[in-house]
């Protein structure tokens, strides 16, 4: 049974009304239409229906406008950045705080180089242009500096006592029972007393511990997964031990010569120019070894290239007391007399001498910033002095027993072995000096203390005495954060390499040692106004007090390279002429002064030319 259809089901629509368009619902992002504007374009826009008129032709420019849609370089705007308009979220909210994160004040000054209060004075507009530039770049390097401290996820810790607790009291099995088990796993004892006393040195990472003993012991091992790299017996005296550039080279001090070996034990080097040496510093970013001899000689070797750079005959006897700037690379060397003498390769002379002691100089060392120095004497006097061109001592202590080792840590705490005890003392912070009033830490080990040093980038101190070695924790010693690209304690052995590479580009020339650094980046205005002086003098005239000769350009090819040169020569010579010209009617005149003022009736004398020649000089000589 055949049904009527409905109506509306099934018939075709009819072609002369036009079909109403649903509304598009709006998104919670997008802006609010208004009425004008959705009465004004109630759908989408129709096409012309083609007639038989010509389109007009298209024009040369429009062809251009459109191929510079598609250029590489973005068009120029001269409306507000993006970060300074108003910023909408997907809620569409505007972001309160547009543009990137303000620096702290304070962090920027830290980071920054450049003393903006001296100015260039006579500065041509290039070089203040080139000066201005320069300050520009290092203030936005000091702000993203100041900017990418705050991702700093790590922070230095310190150890304080409960109820006024002196921290001085706590036994280091109280901080390995209180720290997590990979810290705990840092404190360890080697007892190797058949082979001591050793000398200790760390890499500059932080990762390699190298040993050396006084009875021919060698070592060298990954000492936070305790892998051994190499062991070796050289069968002689081993005086110092430290590593090179990085931990593939080990430098040795044995009892005659110094020795070279690389990270598997195997002699590379035997430096026989470097004899009788008592101990070692290495000047990372100039590639030197420093050495102290008992002939009372400080050497400097370059490594990169193995020659000596020179040989200082310091005069002093025997050396065995030296220790090095880390900010200048300046070596301090302490001797019998209770001085301190400051040494650069550039100089055969001391750049300073300091007074420290009423007797022999015991130890010496130099804080990371290169601001303090402490030294101890065979007078029981532990001083700190400043280095900031006064070189007068900040503080004193008498301490029971002379400190006979000394070593800075990267945040400024003080540690002094005396006898086979070891003091610690702590400051309030890294660029203040450290407190002696009070010990931070102390500790007493199983022999004789021979040598210290702080492991770069851990909280730890490394001790070696005639009884081995003894690997101590100490809180809030090192900085929490390493660069990645300078000193990366988990870098691979292709970026090791990589590294290497990029060091020796950046090494830095041993002429350019001295005490203030930041004076190689500083024009020497007294020497250069004196030798302006001296020119003019031996001229006769000021070359720079004329503006230099511009010729005008001039048509049909008379206004080539050569002709310009050509003309501004000829200007010159003539310029030149006319000086020398009146320079020469400048002497005649006074020459015909001086035989005015002779008396008539005396009569020249062969003596006559000396005076003359004198008074050319510039002395006054009396008739």
């Amino acid at each position: 049974m055949e049904t009527a259809p409905k109506p509306g089901r099934g018939v075709p629509p009819k072609r002369d009304k036009p079909q109403a368009k649903r509304k598009k619902p709006r998104r919670y992002w997008e802006e609010e239409t208004t009425p004008a504007a959705v009465a004004a374009s109630p759908g989408p826009p129709r096409k012309k229906a083609r007639t038989g008129e010509s389109r007009p032709p298209r024009s040369k420019s429009a062809h251009i406008a459109q191929k510079s849609r598609f250029s590489k370089k973005p068009p120029i705007s001269k409306t507000a950045p993006d970060w300074k308009k108003p910023q909408r979220t997907l809620s569409g909210a505007q972001d309160p705080f547009p543009g990137p994160v303000p620096a702290p004040l304070e962090e920027a000054r830290k980071f920054c180089r450049i003393d903006k209060s001296k100015t260039l004075p006579h500065s041509k507009p290039k070089t203040q242009s080139k000066l201005e530039k320069a300050e520009a770049q290092e203030e936005e390097a000091s702000v993203r500096a100041a900017r990418a401290e705050l991702l700093l996820a790590e922070e230095p810790g310190f150890l304080v006592g409960e109820d006024g607790e002196d921290t001085a009291k706590i036994l280091q099995t109280d901080i390995v029972e209180a720290v997590d088990i990979a810290s705990a796993a840092k404190h360890f004892d080697l007892n190797l007393r058949q082979f001591g006393p050793y000398r200790l040195n760390y890499s500059r990472t932080g990762r390699h511990l190298a040993l050396g003993g006084r009875r021919g012991h060698v070592a060298a091992l990954d000492w936070v997964t305790k892998k051994l790299m190499c062991e070796i017996n050289v069968m002689e005296a081993v005086r110092d031990i430290h590593f090179l550039h990085s931990e593939a080279l080990l430098a040795v001090a044995q009892n005659r010569w110094l020795y070279i070996y690389d990270n598997q034990g195997i002699e590379l080097h035997c430096i026989r120019r470097c004899d009788r040496v008592t101990r070692l510093e290495f000047l990372p970013f100039h590639f030197l070894l420093a050495t102290t001899s008992e002939t009372g000689f400080l050497t400097y070797l370059d490594v990169s290239v193995g020659k000596i750079v020179t040989a200082l005959n310091v005069r002093a006897g025997r050396l065995s007391v030296m220790a090095q700037n880390p900010y200048n690379a300046v070596i301090h060397l302490g001797h019998s007399n209770g001085t301190v003498s400051l040494w650069s390769p550039a100089v055969k002379e001391p750049l300073a001498k300091i007074l420290c002691h009423r007797g022999g100089v015991r130890a010496v060392a130099v804080d990371s910033t290169g601001t303090y120095m402490a030294t101890s004497g065979l007078d029981h006097q532990l001083k700190i002095f400043d280095l900031r061109g006064t070189f007068q001592p900040l503080s004193s202590r008498t301490l029971p027993q002379g400190a006979g080792h000394l070593a800075f840590s990267q945040r400024g705490l003080l540690v002094a072995g005396m006898g086979d005890v070891v003091n610690i003392w702590a400051g309030q912070g890294k660029a203040s000096p450290p407190s002696l009033e009070q010990p931070y830490l102390t500790h007493r080990l199983s022999g004789h203390v021979h040598g210290l040093q702080f492991c770069p980038f851990e909280d730890v101190l490394g001790v070696g005495h005639s009884g081995g070695f003894t690997s101590m924790l100490v809180p809030g010693a090192a900085e929490p954060n390493f660069d990645g690209l300078e000193n990366n304690p988990y870098r691979s052995r292709k970026q090791r390499q990589e590294w290497e590479v990029k060091a020796l580009l950046e090494k830095v020339p041993a002429e350019l040692i001295c005490l203030n650094p930041r004076a190689l980046a500083e024009v020497d205005v007294v020497t250069l106004e004196q030798k302006k002086k001296e020119r003019i003098e031996r001229l006769g005239y000021d070359p720079d007090a004329k503006a230099a000769f511009q010729p005008k350009a001039k048509q049909k090819g008379r206004s080539s390279t050569a002709s310009l040169v050509k003309r501004k020569k000829k200007v010159m010579d003539q310029e030149h002429r006319d000086k020398v010209r009146q320079s020469l009617e400048q002497q005649q005149q006074q020459k015909k002064k001086q035989d005015m003022a002779m008396p008539p009736g005396a009569r020249p004398s062969a003596l006559d030319r000396f005076v003359r020649r004198a008074r050319e000089g510039g002395l006054q000589v009396d008739p």
